[in-house]
């Protein structure tokens, strides 16, 4: 069984005989969630394919990792190996199916006499759970101020470099720059890390669109 991205939309093919079929997530026995989760991985993936060069690399990352996650959930609901193929690539990963845990047989053992008295097991104190990990807003913040001066130095120059020949190039490249950082910063925006950069990204759009908005009056 292979995981593909045909059209924006996740299937799953296989052999039926000597023919291949490939047929949609939500015909199989998977479960709504991952079904609707293989198709929204698919869009972006989708999305990502079209971006240009300069804007899928982290993004192509990002595309790949979750693909591989989904694979391995749908081998442990079908409890079969499922091939992976790389959307951006076309790298074909093969994703093991978990090992199902053995049920211990009970063995038949001689009855045993009644004791005269039995006592009641004492209860095992539960573990301590893990603390969690405190967010770092300090040095998150930080990335993300960064990030969106950046943005704004970028997209100001550039809208007021093309405004000067026609505001209508100036909005075009503006929704071009906007539509090719969208994916990426859709799949970023729930990572520990890249989190932070997606959300200067945002910021930095908003802000440096107000502020030629602003200009304009």
């Amino acid at each position: 069984m292979e995981l593909r991205v045909r059209g924006g939309r996740a299937v799953l093919a296989g052999r039926h005989g000597s023919a291949e079929q490939e047929v949609d997530p939500h015909s199989l026995p998977l479960g709504a969630g991952l079904a609707d989760a293989l198709h929204e991985w698919a869009k972006v993936a989708d999305a990502v394919a079209r971006a240009e060069p300069a804007v899928d690399g982290a993004a192509g990352s990002l595309v790949a990792r979750r693909g591989q996650q989904l694979a391995g959930r749908v081998a442990a609901a079908m409890g079969r190996p499922v091939s992976y193929v790389d959307p951006l690539n076309g790298e074909v990963t093969v994703v093991e199916a978990p090992p199902r845990a053995t049920r211990a047989q009970p063995t038949a053992e001689p009855e045993a006499e009644p004791e005269p008295r039995a006592e009641a097991p004492v209860p095992a104190a539960p573990a301590p759970e893990a603390p969690a990990e405190p967010t770092p807003w300090g040095t998150g913040l930080t990335v993300s101020a960064f990030t969106a001066a950046v943005v704004v130095f970028a997209v100001v120059t550039l809208s007021v470099g093309l405004g000067e020949t026609s505001w209508l190039l100036a909005l075009f490249a503006n929704v071009m720059v906007v539509g090719g950082l969208a994916p990426s910063v859709w799949l970023a925006r729930r990572v520990p890390v890249w989190r932070w950069v997606a959300y200067g990204v945002v910021a930095g759009v908003g802000l440096a669109w107000f502020g030629l908005i602003l200009s304009t009056l």
